[in-house]
């Protein structure tokens, strides 16, 4: 299974702002950090905010602090509203034309494995994710070891 861009600029912007709760953040810092295209962090950031993680001022001046405290912000819900569709197979999809629907006994495992894979993205929260400060430290939250998530970017 395989999320797509806007969820994992989502969770990366997330962690920025996360980082920096003592004042604003910008899609421009934020887009530095990671390097990543400003007009797509836009959606992104236009999306969070519709969904409650972040509030945006605009202006000058302006910028996005998270909603929530990263405790209360739940990586399954953040999955959830940042992704359009979870169509892994053709029959999950809204124009299904498979022959074998209905008579088909894999629709339900690959159901099953989707909704394992959200479970786990539920039983963590953005404090868990919370990358260190240069000091070595989180912002004082308890880390789990999460080393899948520190793979390095692709070429």
């Amino acid at each position: 299974m395989r999320l797509t861009m806007m969820t994992d600029y989502a969770m990366r912007l997330l962690m920025y702002v996360s980082r920096h709760p003592d004042r604003l953040c910008t899609i421009a810092e934020v887009a530095r950090a990671y390097d990543i295209s400003e007009a797509h962090l836009m959606k992104v950031t236009h999306q969070l905010g519709l969904n409650g993680w972040i509030e945006t001022v605009r202006g000058k001046g302006g910028g996005m602090r998270l909603a929530h405290s990263p405790e209360r912000i739940n990586l399954g819900a953040v999955v959830r509203s940042m992704e359009s569709d979870f169509q892994i197979t053709e029959c999950f999809g809204v124009a299904n034309q498979c022959s074998l629907t209905g008579s088909c006994r894999l629709t339900g495992i690959v159901d099953e494995a989707l909704q394992s894979f959200l479970r786990s993205f539920d039983t963590y929260t953005l404090a868990d994710i919370i990358p260190p400060t240069s000091g070595g430290t989180t912002t004082g939250i308890n880390e789990r070891p999460l080393t899948r998530l520190n793979r390095p970017r692709a070429a």
